[in-house]
């Protein structure tokens, strides 16, 4: 997103801010959502966008992941109708097309919550560390300095905090280290 003109890591806050909203409104899985914001961070750090087109890169965005991960894919007049008619059918399918374009349809890249599902089973995280574990790296999609760490440090680091959090002390112990690949010194 260094090279956008017309917006800032606030808009881009909002923004991911909104699409969470929409994806609770949807019931949408977690995976949807983080690759929702990994696509719309890979577009716009190839593709300049007007400020008056970043809701429709939101929708677009959600709308592809939609169709990567869910079963049941909401409609377009359903994402239409949720951005308050700002767009119509064409911009939004006109949208999908660029925005596959500039990613070289490539959909598949591990997020964080990929390595999450992975490192809370070598913690033998409960379901209290498993939730404040994924509060955290949630948090982190909304922040614009995050996307400078790796998904599975972002992952690894939420686990590590979230195991400080409940347990009181600090347990990253050989197995977690062995599984994320990062020492607690890492983190």
């Amino acid at each position: 997103m260094v090279e956008q003109v017309d917006l800032n890591e606030r808009m881009r806050a909002i923004l991911v801010d909104w699409l969470i909203e929409v994806h609770d409104k949807f019931d949408l899985m977690q995976e949807t959502l983080f690759l929702t914001i990994n696509l719309i961070d890979r577009f716009l750090a190839k593709q300049n966008i007007v400020r008056k087109k970043l809701q429709l890169v939101g929708l677009v965005a959600m709308l592809l992941a939609c169709k990567y991960e869910e079963v049941y894919v909401p409609a377009v007049s359903d994402l239409i109708h949720i951005s308050d008619k700002a767009y119509t059918r064409k911009d939004v399918l006109d949208m999908e097309k660029l925005m596959l374009n500039a990613l070289q349809y490539n959909m598949s890249l591990p997020t964080a919550y990929v390595f999450m599902r992975r490192f809370l089973k070598a913690a033998q995280a409960d379901k209290k560390l498993e939730r404040v574990a994924f509060f955290l790296v949630e948090l982190s999609l909304v922040e614009y300095e995050m996307l400078k760490f790796p998904p599975s440090l972002v992952a690894a680091a939420a686990v590590y905090t979230a195991q400080c959090t409940v347990s009181g002390f600090k347990h990253w112990n050989k197995t977690c280290e062995w599984h994320t690949n990062y020492s607690e010194d890492q983190l």
